[in-house]
């Protein structure tokens, strides 16, 4: 196989507006929106609000340095600069971690809606060719992703925005043929009001939403691959405000207002599914399993396609094994790609033989990864400005609001949320955060200790007349 010269711009301006409009938008919002809706009833969206305002503030730090940056190891790149080899190291392994046992839980979970159209063939066939396929277009070239995404994450606008617009329709009882008897903003304070479990179900509604805005940060990977990745970073970054008000807060304003919040359809049929059935439109619920697959596929496509690339980055700085940093003549890290999946794969395996054992541990003790994510993101903004202004000023062309007191006031309300977790028993909130943190113990132990064996190694391989700190470190 032909050697590469590294990473390709083989992605067009459509495909990065499309991953980042799409990248915002989870199976999690389709599958986890019911529970937060039970727990927290019209008081959800005070939530998603809260979490919306944290991902945009985190994602404008990002911005920031990705814009002066552009990088396909992202926030694990930049806090390699900032903060220390430790840490771009440990983020960077984390993120792939909690992408490669993502895949698991999305091929699962698609798996079972084509299970269900198709019941011939088994649960784990139709998981282990999702992830075929998937491998197979990530494998062909960044193009081939670009465009089954691009395609994914059209379906997923289309689908979300026609849902606000009919339900907005039937809320004023304009949208014809439908059975609109229980829809109306009334139901936002109706059912015992805004708030019917009081304050403090909004906090515990921030638990069930948060891992649902995983992915945002998609497209500053991806812009790396661009054709003017400045332009692409920038863009994403300053449209995300709108993009989070109209596919979360939106969507859920009219699932809310379309039925009672307590309507034991929520939980039985899915907020979505339950919001177009009040409707009596026909075949609603086959429509949304199009959706929710369609949605699933995206998260494992971009999943895959994620944990390569910041595997690739690891590899490129020496943190991962070498053949991660090699490319194939299309610009393809297939090393990356293979070692990604086959976790995946093991992590499938893990699902079917051990459920409520071995899998269940891998998906809490990476649940709180998200969180880690944007607080160390929130650090390394903190001193990645500083070295811009310093070296290169005329590339701050996206700046963080307010520095740097609302970074810092960002960083304090992630680490909030993780204390607050720690009380959380219902939800299983202490399990994740501990587990978690276990986790990355783990990870920054094995950085530590890999810096400090290069650290002794270095001056032997340096030669007399090099800076020590100009060599790469293997």
């Amino acid at each position: 196989m032909t050697q590469g010269s590294g990473l390709q711009a083989g992605l067009k301006n459509r495909h990065l507006s499309m991953i980042a409009i799409g990248g915002v938008i989870g199976a999690g919002l389709f599958v986890g929106s019911s529970t937060g809706i039970a727990t927290a009833g019209p008081g959800i969206l005070l939530s998603y609000a809260l979490v919306g305002t944290l991902v945009v503030l985190v994602m404008r730090m990002l911005g920031e340095m990705s814009a002066a940056n552009p990088t396909s190891g992202s926030f694990s790149a930049h806090a390699d600069r900032a903060l220390g080899r430790w840490a771009g190291f440990s983020i960077g392994w984390l993120y792939w971690f909690f992408w490669v046992v993502v895949l698991a839980v999305e091929a699962t979970a698609g798996a079972k809606i084509l299970e269900g159209w198709i019941p011939a063939v088994p649960q784990w066939g139709w998981a282990l060719i999702v992830m075929l396929v998937l491998t197979a277009t990530n494998l062909v070239s960044v193009g081939s992703y670009g465009e089954f995404e691009f395609w994914f994450a059209g379906i997923k606008v289309v689908a979300i925005g026609a849902f606000i617009v009919v339900g907005a329709l039937a809320i004023f009882g304009v949208l014809p043929g439908a059975d609109t008897d229980k829809a109306g903003l009334g139901n936002l304070t109706a059912h015992g009001g805004f708030l019917p479990h009081g304050p403090g179900a909004i906090l515990t509604g921030v638990l069930l939403v948060v891992f649902s805005f995983m992915g945002s940060e998609i497209a500053t990977l991806a812009a790396g691959e661009s054709e003017n990745p400045q332009r692409a970073v920038t863009k994403s970054t300053n449209s995300i405000i709108w993009r989070i008000a109209v596919f979360y807060l939106g969507s859920i304003l009219v699932v809310v207002s379309l039925l009672p919040w307590n309507d034991p359809s929520i939980k039985s049929d899915g907020s979505y599914v339950a919001a177009l059935n009040s409707l009596g439109i026909a075949h609603a619920g086959e429509i949304m399993n199009f959706i929710v697959l369609t949605s699933v596929l995206s998260c494992l496509n971009s999943g895959l396609y994620t944990a390569s690339r910041m595997a690739f980055s690891l590899g490129e700085r020496g943190d991962a094994p070498k053949a991660f940093a090699k490319t194939n003549s299309r610009g393809v890290p297939m090393a990356a790609i293979l070692a990604s999946v086959l976790f995946g794969f093991v992590a499938v395996f893990f699902n079917y033989k051990f459920p409520d054992s071995v899998f269940l541990f891998l998906v809490n003790s990476s649940g709180a990864v998200a969180l880690f994510v944007w607080l160390v993101i929130c650090f390394s903004q903190l001193r990645m400005r500083k070295i811009i202004q310093r070296e290169a000023p005329e590339k701050l062309v996206v700046k963080m609001w307010l520095y740097p007191y609302l970074t810092w006031a960002t960083a304090a309300l992630i680490v909030f949320v993780l204390g607050y977790m720690l009380t959380d028993t219902e939800h299983d909130g202490r399990e994740t955060v501990l587990l978690s943190l276990m986790v990355a113990a783990v990870v920054l132990i094995i950085a530590f200790v890999k810096q400090s064996m290069t650290a002794k190694r270095a001056p032997s391989e340096v030669p007399a007349t090099e800076d020590p700190e100009k060599v790469p470190t293997a």
